[in-house]
């Protein structure tokens, strides 16, 4: 685990990821963007490969990084499986020191998990650092404005941490194996504007409970000049930010924006 990261992408968690969490409209808007803004890339937290595994079959030059080991062996194993040759690192963006530059970094669901504002700061850092000179930067963020983020949590006065759901997300794999994941919020901080979730997957054989593991995760929570700012500190310029995958201002109902820097 990289140092001072909190996250909860490992063990069973990596397990159900590499299962369960394939494909999505995002996938072709990033290689799209490869496309558009050259090779070679790297896909920053690219966990099992949801969006790296697509693009290796496309016959494009990419590499992955993600902090946990465990996700990048599920990663490993399904780019096996498919004769797909791909170069992994167990890195943490403010730990990232890899042996090339690139031309496009996407960083796709990952931004500010596991850490703190100061080793986010110097993940942008390290990204702006491993871009050739006018590479590109593609990042989409979640800005913090659901029910469960840290000023809505305490604005309500929830009693935290809360329970566990009485039922969670049960699914089985092509094995017969079941699992089911379950997630609560533990803390809310509106100083820090971080929110601690917890998370929960408990493995079933022949409907039978074998094992249960839990894991936390830290996440920060920032709006979108927050994100802009820091981007022109680390060096950035020729910022852009487009609501959802579409090429337009962001929208007050988008639940997510896209931010494409340049180097």
């Amino acid at each position: 685990m990289g140092q001072g990261v909190t996250t909860w992408h490992y063990g069973l968690v990596a397990r159900w990821w590499a299962e369960f969490n394939v494909g999505g409209d995002d996938v072709g808007f990033f290689r799209d963007a490869i496309q558009r803004c050259g090779e070679p890339a790297l896909d920053a937290g690219c966990g099992t490969g949801r969006l790296l595994l697509p693009f290796l079959r496309s016959g494009m030059d990419v590499d992955g990084s993600d902090v946990s080991g465990d996700m990048l062996g599920w990663c490993a194993t399904k780019a096996e499986a498919e004769g797909l040759s791909a170069n992994l690192y167990t890195q943490a963006m403010h730990e990232l020191e890899l042996p090339r530059r690139y031309q496009t970094v996407i960083v796709c669901g990952s931004f500010g998990l596991g850490g703190t504002r100061a080793l986010d700061l110097e993940g942008l850092r390290r990204i702006h650092a491993h871009l050739q000179p006018g590479g590109t930067l593609l990042m989409d963020h979640h800005p913090p404005n659901r029910d469960s983020d840290y000023g809505e949590a305490r604005a309500e006065g929830l009693d935290l941490p809360l329970s566990w759901p009485e039922h969670g997300d049960r699914r089985r794999t092509s094995d017969g194996v079941e699992f089911e994941l379950r997630t609560r919020l533990l803390e809310a901080d509106p100083i820090e504007r971080t929110i601690t979730r917890e998370i929960s997957v408990r493995e079933f054989v022949e409907g039978a409970e074998v094992r249960n593991e839990t894991y936390s995760i830290v996440i920060c929570g920032y709006s979108t000049t927050e994100i802009e700012s820091m981007l022109e500190g680390v060096g950035f310029g020729d910022i852009r930010v487009t609501g959802a995958l579409e090429d337009r201002p962001p929208r007050p109902g988008d639940e997510f924006v896209v931010f494409e820097a340049v180097a």
